[in-house]
């Protein structure tokens, strides 16, 4: 009987993170890491009580943690099958060191969502 692989879990994830950057990553940065400092839109929209305010409701922290971690999961696929084609072939190390970044990282993104409450 053949062993049972993990790749469909990690593939799931990855091609989830893929269409959700290419949907939201471009618009993300632009608002969030262009327009926002530099003035381009009113200071109203990203200021701390706003954005507070949409990180303590339900559906800003669906997204946001959707958000967070689906890119996480596809970074960490990424990076992983790039070592892997450079040459890196360390197995269990690089998996771990991929994957567990990001498992690391989406529980960080959920604690700090539960920390600022609702």
């Amino acid at each position: 009987m053949r062993k049972r692989s993990s790749q469909p879990f990690f593939w799931l994830l990855f091609g989830a993170g893929g269409m959700l950057s290419a949907l939201l990553g471009m618009g993300l940065v632009l608002v969030t890491g262009v327009a926002a400092p530099l003035g381009l839109e009113p200071p109203s929209v990203m200021s701390y009580g706003d954005v507070l305010a949409f990180g303590r409701n339900g559906a800003g922290k669906a997204f946001l943690f959707a958000v967070v971690s689906l890119f996480l999961w596809h970074g960490a696929h990424r990076i992983f099958h790039t070592l892997h084609d450079l040459g890196v072939h360390a197995g269990l190390v690089a998996k771990l060191a991929c994957y567990g970044g990001a498992l690391v990282g989406t529980v960080v993104a959920a604690a700090a969502l539960l920390w600022i409450g609702f």
